[in-house]
C-alpha cells in the first residue's frame, strides 16, 4: 500500500519517517518530496508497506500522531493520474496584448 504523510517537520529525513513506520511492519520505501530547485523538503512524503493490514494499523495509529514536534496527516494515497495540472495560463484574458 502506498501511504501519504502530510505536515512532515522540514528537518526530517526519509530515513527517520521509515524509522517511524518501520515499527508496524516492513517498510518497502520512505520518501520525503523535495524541491526541485531548493532541494528542501516540502512537507509531505510517501511510504510504501507489501502489508496492507500493517499499513492501515500505522495509518489508524500514526495519523495526528506528534513527529519531531508536528502532528502527521497520514492516508492512503490516491493514484496518480495522467491528467495535466490545472493553474497557469491566462484564463481567456488577454493579458499581453499592447494597447496602442
Amino acid at each position: 500500500m502506498n501511504i501519504y504523510v502530510a505536515n512532515i517537520p522540514f528537518k526530517a529525513t526519509s530515513d527517520q519517517l521509515k524509522g517511524l513506520f518501520e515499527a508496524f511492519g516492513e517498510v518497502s520505501s520512505a520518501k520525503i518530496i523535495l524541491d526541485k530547485f531548493t532541494q528542501r523538503s516540502r512537507g509531505f512524503g510517501f511510504v510504501e508497506m507489501n502489508d496492507d493490514t500493517a499499513a492501515r494499523q500505522a495509518i489508524d495509529e500514526l495519523n495526528g500522531s506528534d513527529f519531531m514536534g508536528k502532528n502527521l496527516v497520514v492516508n492512503e494515497a490516491r493514484p496518480r493520474t495522467d491528467a495535466p495540472r490545472s493553474g497557469g495560463g491566462n484564463r481567456g484574458g488577454n493579458f499581453n496584448r499592447r494597447n496602442y
